[in-house]
């Protein structure tokens, strides 16, 4: 629910994937990652071809997994947003993947015709946020001293994929580079590479419905999945939920503590309806109100790429003190 992007990815290039190795094994070449054909011959087209589709079904198998596991972002950030990230990192992981192999042939003299096939730089570079802004929840130990959490099962996936090619390595690290350039608040590349709003509402119109579901029943939310695992994975998402919101809730009561005064009504009604019953009681002056706090108008455009009114994220910048994740797990939840 809320991920057709995901589920495109997870769909459609695994289905051409095993076509490819089962049916038609005699056009895999035209989905072959050449570099010595792009540099030489001047093939661009194998950009976009070797780069989309997976010709080890390993690949295919462990980054399908990675793609469904790393739905939250969609869900969190919208289409829009989501799929502009996965843009930008495709676009930026190109270009390292050919920097890293000059710089490998200048420096270890090893020359690179050629370079493993896949959406892998899009999905390393998910790691960056995935790292940054998931929560991270014990699970188990094992031995009583290693802690398996709810992210380590992913880590163990991607190490799988890391592990399942010679230069398999220069696609991690051009992914995880072009994730952390992506996210920097200090380059601004998400300004130069996103998906325009016309584009987004081309594929909404016409692909959307393909691919999405149904909002799911309450049963299904409190983790009533067809298999253990889907039920624990619904858990731990729920769990992830519940982390975030007893975080904003510590953080208030620090606020509060240090005499801060913060707006929560709008995200709060019942905290609103109890400062109206007590406000006969007590007027503040002009003079103990605080100025509004000053909010960015990149973070509000960004709220209402979600789907956010102008005014609802206005009011929630303002009372999380212009912090954009707490302002978005707010307006998620309310």
């Amino acid at each position: 629910d809320k991920a057709p992007l995901s589920k495109s990815l997870l769909l459609v290039p695994s289905a051409i994937s095993i076509l490819l190795a089962l049916l038609f094994q005699h056009y895999q070449k035209f989905f072959a990652y050449n570099l010595q054909a792009i540099k030489e011959d001047f093939q661009i087209w194998r950009l976009l071809c070797g780069r989309t589709i997976c010709l080890d079904l390993k690949d295919t198998f462990c980054s399908s997994l990675l793609i469904y596991n790393f739905r939250i972002f969609e869900r969190r950030y919208g289409s829009r947003k989501f799929s502009s990230f996965l843009l930008g990192a495709w676009m930026l992981s190109a270009l390292f993947d050919l920097l890293l192999v000059e710089i490998t042939q200048y420096i270890f003299g090893i020359t690179i015709n050629s370079l493993p096939s896949g959406f892998l730089g899009p999905v390393f570079a998910l790691f960056v946020p995935f790292y940054s802004s998931i929560p991270r929840v014990q699970v188990a130990q094992v031995l009583g001293h290693f802690s398996i959490t709810n992210k380590t099962l992913v880590y163990i996936v991607g190490l799988q994929l890391l592990t399942s090619g010679s230069y398999i390595w220069i696609l991690a690290l051009s992914g995880l580079v072009s994730g952390i350039c992506y996210n920097s608040s200090i380059l601004k590349v998400h300004r130069i590479l996103c998906v325009p709003n016309w584009v987004a509402k081309i594929f909404s119109w016409t692909l959307e419905p393909i691919f999405s579901s149904a909002e799911p029943t309450n049963e299904v939310r409190v983790g009533m999945g067809a298999t253990v695992d889907i039920q624990r994975q619904q858990r731990m998402e729920l769990l992830d939920r519940q982390i975030m919101m007893s975080q904003v809730a510590q953080m208030r009561r620090q606020r509060q503590q240090q005499g801060g005064m913060i707006n929560w009504n709008r995200l709060f009604p019942p905290l609103r309806h109890r400062h109206n019953a007590n406000y006969q009681d007590h007027h503040p002056s002009e003079q103990d109100t605080p100025p509004p706090t000053e909010v960015s108008e990149e973070q509000v455009a960004r709220l209402m790429e979600m789907g956010f009114s102008r005014g609802d994220a206005l009011e929630a910048l303002r009372a999380s003190n212009n912090d954009l994740n707490v302002a978005t797990n707010f307006l998620l939840q309310h």
